[in-house]
């Protein structure tokens, strides 16, 4: 029997202040550090192929597996922040999550090494339960800059996860990567457990009926059913780009791996991005900044037509402003869409999160796929194509809520 709306009834009251500087910036690292261990393999897969012996394909493995743990974590365990004080729930996954970094360090296997990144995936996801906590802990007013500013915590850890696991297995191995990223949990995982305040749970049906009540949100609310579908055609795009974008430089231009990294670094916009889109969010409204940041991803897609026009260091140039600009948008309507997610049913933050990132994570999915056949048989330009349809169909999606 499906739970009623009253089983999920809160007792969580609504703080009345912002909450303190520690503490947002405490949860704003927590989140940084935590989807960082999702990424920290992925320069040192070369490294780990040379211990073990093993080829591309299979060491390849660790860093699908670290994202198939993700996106598990992300479905089956992220709903249980509406059923479990989420001070535990945090600190539960902390500890796993370091205990299974220590484990990948000692591991002498390969085996034993993918099994331990497929749970550093799951329980990395205390990542996604970190951020709709600071969205309980916000008041409304202040809900997109406090999001903004956590999200911003959690884009850095992003971007700064391969330089610094790339440096460290340079100098030192990677096995030392993975005993400090688990260091680096723990205390973190510690100081969040000693500032978070004790949080009411918002039901106690059993697990089965909490994961049914997901289909039944997805139907009540069309608010959260156009924010996955316009977040999720906007990661189409961002993973189409980014997947392929290798291949086309060392096939166009004859550069390697290191340059196509490099490019990562307009992620840096997204970091800039989150907490002015919160803020805006705040005074004018969280759709009409999906708007906005949809247009810009569409746009700065679609910039890259221009690009057989140019010369080749222009053309290199160009590239380079249009993953800023895309880059910018897709943070900035992430948070914004988060603000309208958070915002639909406190009693229900966890399930809300859960099926709006998987909306997200089908897209990423869908353009590494679809991507590199869009490469494989049209170029680049099939790929650009591809990027600024997913990017127009999304402001399709957000132009057409007329509670906007």
């Amino acid at each position: 029997m499906m739970p009623t709306q009253e089983a999920f009834a809160s007792s969580t009251p609504k703080m009345a202040t912002e909450p303190s500087s520690k503490l947002i910036f405490s949860l704003s690292a927590g989140a940084g550090l935590s989807v960082a261990a999702i990424y920290y393999n992925q320069p040192m897969i070369d490294n780990i192929g040379q211990d073990f012996q093993s080829s591309v394909s299979a060491t390849g493995l660790i860093p699908t597996l670290t994202q198939i743990g993700y996106a598990l974590g992300i479905l089956f365990l992220i709903p249980l922040g509406d059923r479990f004080n989420r001070r535990h729930v945090i600190l539960t996954k902390g500890l796993l999550l370091a205990l299974a970094l220590v484990m990948c360090s000692f591991m002498p296997t390969l085996n034993g090494m993918l099994v331990a990144s497929l749970v550093i995936g799951v329980m990395a996801t205390m990542a996604q339960d970190i951020v709709p906590t600071a969205a309980i802990l916000a008041p409304d007013s202040q809900r997109g800059k406090v999001v903004g500013t956590v999200m911003t915590g959690l884009l850095i850890g992003i971007l700064l996860s391969r330089v610094i696991s790339g440096v460290v297995t340079e100098f030192v191995g990677w096995r030392v990567m993975y005993q400090a990223a688990a260091v680096s949990i723990l205390a973190i995982s510690m100081i969040i457990w000693r500032i978070l305040p004790n949080m009411d749970t918002h039901t106690d049906v059993g697990y089965l009926s909490l994961m049914r009540s997901l289909l039944t949100l997805w139907k009540r609310h069309p608010t959260l059913r156009r924010a996955a579908t316009s977040q999720g055609l906007l990661s189409l795009g961002f993973s189409a780009f980014w997947s392929t974008l290798a291949v086309m430089l060392h096939q166009q231009y004859g550069l390697g791996s290191a340059t196509a990294g490099a490019f990562g670094l307009a992620g840096a916009a997204g970091a800039l991005a989150a907490p002015l889109a919160g803020r805006i969010a705040d005074k004018q409204g969280p759709a009409r900044v999906t708007q906005i940041g949809s247009a810009l991803v569409a746009f700065s897609f679609a910039l890259m037509f221009l690009m057989p026009y140019l010369s080749v260091n222009n053309q290199i140039l160009l590239i380079i402003i249009s993953a800023i600009g895309f880059d910018f948008g897709v943070q900035a309507v992430l948070v914004s869409h988060q603000t309208l997610v958070y915002g639909i049913d406190p009693t229900a933050r966890g399930r809300l999160n859960a099926i709006f990132f998987t909306g997200m994570f089908i897209g990423m999915a869908s353009g590494a796929a679809l991507g590199s056949q869009a490469l494989m048989i049209l170029g680049w330009s099939g790929v650009v194509a591809l990027a600024t349809i997913a990017g127009i169909l999304s402001l399709i999606v957000r132009m057409t809520d007329r509670s906007s």
